[in-house]
C-alpha cells in the first residue's frame, strides 16, 4: 500500500473542498483517480486530464508509488 500526496486544481479542487489530500492507494494511476472520483464525485473523465508524479508528466497505467506526490490536471481554458 503507497501513501501518496494528491494535488487538485481548478474543477478538481472545488469538488473535493481541499487543495491536497493524503491518501493510501494501491495500485497503478487510472485506479487511484477513479477512487477520488467515486469519493469526491468528479465530473472528469480520465481521457480529459493529465497526470504527474513527481513533477513530470506520467501514464495512467503507471503504478502509484509510496511518497510521490501526484497531481491531476484538467483542461485548461484560456483567453
Amino acid at each position: 500500500m503507497a501513501r501518496v500526496t494528491v494535488l487538485y486544481f481548478a474543477s478538481l479542487r472545488d469538488a473535493a473542498g481541499v487543495a491536497q489530500e493524503q491518501i493510501e492507494h494501491e495500485g497503478d494511476l487510472r485506479a487511484l483517480y477513479l477512487a477520488l472520483q467515486a469519493k469526491h464525485g468528479f465530473a472528469l473523465p480520465v481521457d480529459r486530464l493529465r497526470v504527474a508524479s513527481d513533477g513530470a508528466f506520467a501514464h495512467w497505467d503507471d503504478p502509484a508509488h509510496h511518497g510521490a506526490e501526484i497531481a491531476f490536471i484538467p483542461p485548461v481554458s484560456g483567453g
